[in-house]
């Protein structure tokens, strides 16, 4: 078996990066472990997740500094799962995140695009039932 661990996301500033996902989104801090020299091992996730995590990884040479915010060449990068789209909609947009696309329904459920503090841009998305099903092995 395996699993997805984590994936890096490269930031300007740890401490920036970390208001911005644990006001903002209302992730929780996994770890937050110094490693010398100014480096830190930083983990989030969202609440209640038990899956893949959030590296923040603060970009340290010219060429990493300059893929923050671009981490995908302009396509959405991340997709955050809810079980509440209206409940994380409202509450994002109470914390400033700025939506680039509006909600839509689609046949796959509802879904908006939503910037990071960065730039990188996010799938907020609520599976309809019979897909999220599939996603958990429950349909064939």
């Amino acid at each position: 078996m395996q699993t997805l661990g984590h994936v890096a996301l490269v930031v300007r500033e740890y401490d920036e990066a970390l208001a911005f996902f644990t006001n903002a989104l209302g992730f929780r801090v996994i770890e937050d472990t110094d490693l010398g020299e100014g480096k830190r091992w930083v983990l989030v996730a969202p609440p209640g997740s038990h899956g893949t995590s959030l590296l923040l990884a603060r970009a340290s040479t010219s060429e990493q500094a300059s893929r923050v915010g671009n981490q995908a060449g302009g396509r959405v990068f991340l997709f955050l799962h809810t079980d509440d789209f209206w409940r994380d909609y409202r509450a994002m947009q109470a914390h400033d995140v700025k939506f680039c696309r509006p909600p839509r329904e689609e046949p796959y459920g509802t879904v908006a695009v939503f910037y990071d503090l960065y730039g990188n841009l996010w799938d907020l998305l609520q599976l309809k039932e019979s897909v999220a099903a599939r996603y958990l092995g429950e349909v064939p």
